[in-house]
């Protein structure tokens, strides 16, 4: 494999691992009944409209897939997505049955 070939190789693995996080979080918000698209935007009130999760949203088919707040958390920070982090952690202390 060329060095072109393995840069375009890290990109894709790179974006599709991307789909997977924002199809996470969108299953998480579900899940609990929060606006993707509206914590999305509290997080980055700078930013338009997140394009690639709009179209998760409407091509997304609920999943019974619990996913724990934590690792939520963990994955968005691993993806350099601290504010959007920093966000679900306060929603996550506002959920029923949090102390």
């Amino acid at each position: 494999m060329d060095q072109k070939s393995i840069t375009e190789y890290i990109i894709q693995k790179y974006q599709e691992d991307e789909q997977v996080m924002i199809q996470l979080f969108v299953q998480w918000c579900q899940n609990h009944e929060i606006d993707p698209l509206l914590l999305y935007q509290k997080a980055y009130p700078a930013q338009g409209p997140n394009e690639a999760m709009k179209l998760i949203i409407e091509n997304n088919e609920p999943l019974d897939l619990d996913i724990e707040s934590n690792t939520l958390i963990e994955i968005l920070q691993l993806f350099g997505n601290d504010d959007l982090a920093f966000v679900v952690s306060e929603e996550i202390d506002k959920l029923p049955g949090v102390l």
